[in-house]
């Protein structure tokens, strides 16, 4: 930093010359104040976004109870300093009270009748010695449960022969089995699979039960039953994917996955699990695919020859499937409110809850969300959600806009806030495309619930040992992930699946086999 001389000159142009150069160092120091204070407004936000992350609540999703807390003029007004805005209350009248009372026990639970007799003493009435007669019964329920049940099936086969030639015998055939020469019915190959696909169980914990119980079976004699019950269901996804491409509503997300053995990659290094979900609302498909990498020719191999509406989230690696001429790109309001729950949470623990830009516009987006928390309690009709979303929805909107318009500038374009509206400015058009069709959903949240249980299942067996795996481990999710869609409960459905491949053989045979043609026999998933 440059300092005044001492003595100044008498000379007017060199004194002017020190002026103007004061000036400028001047101008240069309070450019690097201005650029320390964004560094360090973008660093509290950082550490206020690890502070909620580790002790604050993990959803985004808002509170019903404060979908009324901002009005009209609140949300359109110029925005007063954080410093004295007013803090958010939640009306006590509006908070909801949880029903009580235990839910019914499931029908298609078997029953076991247990009687309760009185003695035969007591069946005598103490006024008039009468003998007592039947007037009514009460009837109340437990819940039981069986452990499983691990039984050897013998399969004896009756030999046949004429005693008087002595030549041509016969003998009574087995039962097909899925895997051929495998220990496992289909019942136990369905267990293991569920358990582990549904449940989250890892196969060697699988095989320390089964150690339990006096059985050797290694996890390695699991992970290959698993692998060939992928391969086994190999018809079924194929049909299954022929289901969903020609419904012209789907919807996509992907997620990361190790693979030790992996060609030409570090064992350390992501791979990749796609979901999809589509298919018409009577039989829903969920498909889940192994890939190495994220690449946009992903979705381009997968969604092959499909035609119509794509929602995924803001990833780019979608951009080449919706510039497609038949393709029409959507995006998802839940990743929209999710930047600016960010935003939000970056304030810290002192201005959190009260109303700024991301306020403002989070308000708006629950009202969004509000509007289809009535239809969806209504069940409403697509052409009814069309026309409702045209009369409340729409102008939301259009008011969501303005505000966008009218406070972007002046925000850090890196800051939460920033992000948050760059975001929604970015996505604009995908985003409001929900309002074209009664058909199409505000979010991607549907796709991002089917692969759920997989991204649970992975902090427990953290990783697939080879690409046949990874690839086994995708149908066999997609066909649990779709039968529990379908209304099955995947054990019944896989054990009924695994009994019917080992004899299919034509395509009428395999199709007999998908959950809707199937659903009649179903039992309700719980």
């Amino acid at each position: 930093m440059k300092t005044l001389p001492k003595t100044l000159p008498d000379d007017p142009a060199a004194l002017r010359e020190i002026i103007l150069s004061l000036q400028a160092e001047n101008v240069l120091l309070q450019d690097k104040s201005k650029r320390m204070e964004h560094e360090a407004q973008l660093l509290r936000e950082k550490l206020n976004i690890l502070i909620a992350k580790r002790f604050g609540r993990s959803s985004e999703k808002s509170d019903p109870r404060q979908l009324g807390l901002f009005d009209e003029a609140e949300v359109t007004a110029a925005e007063e300093p954080e410093e004295d805005a007013e803090e958010i209350q939640v009306p006590a009248h509006s908070r909801k009270v949880k029903s009580k009372g235990r839910k019914p026990l499931p029908e298609w639970l078997p029953r076991v009748d247990i009687i309760h007799e009185l003695p035969e003493s007591a069946l005598v009435c103490g006024l008039d010695g009468h003998h007592l007669v039947e007037i009514g019964r009460e009837t109340s329920e437990q819940l039981d449960i069986i452990p499983a049940k691990v039984q050897v099936l013998r399969h004896i086969q009756i030999k046949y022969g004429c005693p008087h030639c002595k030549q041509g015998v016969k003998t009574a055939p087995t039962p097909k089995r899925p895997i051929p020469k495998a220990l496992a019915t289909a019942a136990l190959l369905a267990h293991v699979a569920v358990s582990k696909y549904a449940d989250g169980l890892p196969l060697y914990r699988q095989g320390a039960i089964l150690t339990r119980a006096g059985i050797d079976v290694c996890r390695t004699t699991l992970a290959n039953w698993m692998i060939q019950c992928g391969q086994l269901v190999q018809p079924l996804i194929n049909l299954m994917r022929d289901k969903m491409l020609d419904y012209d509503i789907l919807q996509m997300d992907e997620t990361t996955i190790q693979v030790l053995k992996e060609k030409d990659k570090v064992a350390a290094s992501n791979s990749y699990m796609w979901v999809q979900r589509g298919g018409p609302p009577g039989s829903p498909v969920i498909l889940f695919d192994y890939d190495p990498t994220r690449g946009a020719e992903v979705p381009k191999r997968l969604l092959a020859g499909y035609k119509g509406w794509l929602q995924t989230d803001g990833y780019a690696g979608y951009l080449g499937v919706g510039a497609q001429e038949d393709v029409i790109l959507m995006g998802c309001f839940a990743h929209a409110r999710r930047q600016f729950d960010e935003a939000i949470k970056a304030l810290g623990k002192s201005k959190k809850g009260k109303i700024g830009k991301a306020g403002q516009a989070l308000s708006l987006i629950r009202k969004l969300y509000a509007v289809e928390k009535d239809l969806r309690e209504e069940e409403a009709t697509p052409e009814r959600r069309y026309k409702v979303r045209q009369e409340r929805s729409r102008p939301i909107i259009d008011e969501l806009k303005t505000w966008l318009e009218d406070n972007r500038a002046g925000v850090l374009p890196k800051s939460k806030l920033g992000e948050a509206m760059g975001y929604l400015t970015n996505q604009w058009s995908s985003l409001i495309r929900y309002l074209d069709d009664g058909r199409l959903e505000i979010d991607n949240n549907r796709a991002e619930n089917a692969i759920r249980p997989f991204v649970i299942g992975r902090k427990n067996w953290l990783f697939s040992n080879s690409v046949r795996g990874a690839k086994a481990s995708a149908n066999l999710y997609s066909l649990i992930e779709t039968a529990k869609a379908n209304g099955w409960e995947p054990f019944v459905y896989l054990t009924k699946v695994f009994e019917g491949l080992a004899t299919a053989q034509t395509v009428d045979e395999f199709d007999l086999l998908l959950p809707w043609n199937l659903k009649s026999a179903a039992e309700p998933a719980g």
